[in-house]
C-alpha cells in the first residue's frame, strides 16, 4: 500500500498543469496607473442591474491588489504622488468591495474616486 501511494505521488504531482499567476501589470508604471485608473473608473460606473457587474467587481479587486503588489515596495514610485493618489483610491474601493460586497458604490464615493483616479492619470501621463 505504501509503495502505491508512493508511486502516486511522485507521477500524479507532474501530470496537473502548473499555472503561473496571472497579471496585468507590465512593469511600465505610468501606463500600469493609467491602464488601472480607466478600468476601475469603467467598473465603478456600471449599473448595478448590469449582468457582468459582479465579475467586474471581482476583476477590480484583484487588479487593485496585483497593483499595490507590483509598486508598493518600488521605492522608485511608491513616494511619488501619483502612487500616493491611486493607493488611497485603491483602498477606499477595495475596502468598499470587501466591506459592503453586494451593494452598490454609493454616489460620494464614485465622485471621490472619478476624481482621484483622473488626478492620478493626469499625474502619470506628466510624469512619463
Amino acid at each position: 500500500m505504501a509503495i502505491c501511494l508512493g508511486f502516486y505521488l511522485i507521477f500524479f504531482q507532474f501530470t496537473s498543469a502548473v499555472h503561473a499567476a496571472r497579471t496585468f501589470m507590465t512593469g511600465d508604471f505610468a501606463k500600469d496607473t493609467i491602464a488601472v485608473s480607466s478600468i476601475l473608473k469603467e467598473t465603478i460606473t456600471l449599473p448595478k442591474e448590469d449582468i457582468g457587474l459582479s465579475e467586474a467587481e471581482e476583476e477590480a479587486v484583484f487588479l487593485i491588489s496585483d497593483y499595490i503588489s507590483r509598486y508598493r515596495n518600488r521605492s522608485q514610485v511608491n513616494t511619488s504622488t501619483t502612487f500616493t493618489t491611486m493607493q488611497t483610491a485603491l483602498n477606499a474601493l477595495a475596502g468598499h468591495y470587501k466591506t459592503f460586497a453586494n451593494r452598490p458604490v454609493p454616489e460620494n464615493l464614485k465622485e471621490r474616486l472619478n476624481k482621484e483616479l483622473s488626478k492620478a492619470e493626469k499625474l502619470a501621463e506628466r510624469d512619463n
